[in-house]
């Protein structure tokens, strides 16, 4: 499954590790983030897609703690 989000992130820099750090999350297939749009886009096993996405967010909140993703 792929789906888009719009999110908060501060800086081109930060997108990226948020980025790098999305795809290493256990059933992410292909993560991208882009600064300029303030959008995430993520590809997924569809059966588990929410809880993935619990675990992206975690991961993401390491990399910049007042990110944000409108899931």
């Amino acid at each position: 499954m792929k789906k888009k989000f719009k999110i908060y992130v501060d800086c081109a820099n930060c997108a990226q590790k948020m980025e790098n750090a999305a795809k290493k999350v256990d059933g992410v297939q292909d993560a991208q983030v882009t600064f300029m749009t303030q959008k995430m886009t993520i590809v997924a096993d569809d059966d588990r897609f929410d809880e993935i996405m619990q675990e992206v967010v975690k991961a993401c909140k390491k990399v910049e703690d007042d990110c944000e993703i409108y899931l």
